[in-house]
């Protein structure tokens, strides 16, 4: 067994790795999914790393990299080890692996989401020095259990189309800083992936939606302040879910302490699946 970086490792290699430890999972990705997550989330294969047992990997984490809250940071997008060979340490010898060439990259801070019910991987993070930092929700539903009330003819805007750009430029509309997957530079990484919708009052934007439709989530929702309580949420809900192509409605990471989101999820039953620690260590 050798560890090295992923470095030159074809796509389809990474897939096997990916899928197979991950079989026993609820929610699986194809490769081209796999591929699309990588990119929003920044994966650098110069700074990832994995166990190799005679050229196969058997245990691998997947590192994005980039400014988080202007600090260079880097994210583990994922980390899994082969079934047959859990239980070895494996992960944390990657981990520590990867530490020297981090820091030589510049990196200044090791940053990670782990569910709070995985409380083994919660208690191996907090060893390894890792400190909670936040923490979310993420919500999920059938897309036909959403409830989404016809209110635009009530509303005094107009829903329409409007670039990424435009969107991320309100950044005083939201409640709290978003995630990594959520954040801007993970947006604009795959800009083509989403579509993006604005509620207009007077010409001025009141609020926006951003859709993946392909997997049904929306890293964003928000309307500005002193537009909110009108309907304006429920309208571009509403739209977005006229273009979701995926069987599910995902929203990932909303802080905890937020509770606008919660209530306005909620209405449209769309229920917390589970909580999430964000945590960060410096390096």
């Amino acid at each position: 067994m050798n560890i090295r970086s992923l470095t030159d490792v074809p796509s389809d290699e990474l897939f096997s790795a990916f899928s197979s430890a991950f079989a026993d999972y609820e929610m699986q990705l194809n490769q081209e999914q796999l591929q699309t997550m990588l990119n929003r989330r920044g994966f650098n294969p110069g700074l990832s790393f994995a166990a190799f047992d005679r050229d196969k990997i058997i245990s691998f984490c997947f590192n994005g990299t980039g400014l988080f809250e202007g600090v260079p940071t880097a994210y583990d997008t994922g980390t899994g080890t082969l079934k047959e060979h859990r239980g070895k340490g494996l992960a944390s010898e990657i981990f520590r692996y990867s530490l020297p060439f981090l820091r030589e990259a510049g990196i200044r801070q090791y940053l990670l989401e782990v569910m709070q019910h995985n409380t083994s991987a919660v208690n191996l993070y907090r060893k390894a020095g890792f400190e909670v930092s936040r923490e979310f929700n993420y919500f999920v539903q059938e897309s036909g259990l959403v409830s989404v009330r016809d209110v635009l003819s009530s509303v005094n805007c107009q829903i329409r189309r409007i670039g990424l750009n435009v969107a991320l430029a309100a950044s005083d509309f939201q409640d709290f800083n978003p995630s990594w997957q959520n954040s801007s530079d993970a947006l604009m990484r795959n800009p083509e992936s989403f579509v993006v919708f604005g509620a207009f009052h007077d010409d001025t934007l009141a609020g926006y939606c951003i859709l993946e439709p392909e997997s049904g989530d929306i890293p964003r929702i928000a309307v500005g302040r002193q537009h909110r309580r009108r309907g304006i949420g429920s309208a571009l809900l509403a739209e977005a879910m006229r273009f979701n192509r995926s069987k599910t409605v995902k929203v990932i990471n909303t802080d905890i302490k937020c509770h606008n989101i919660r209530c306005f999820l909620d209405s449209a039953n769309i229920h917390p699946a589970g909580k999430q620690y964000e945590m960060t260590m410096i390096i």
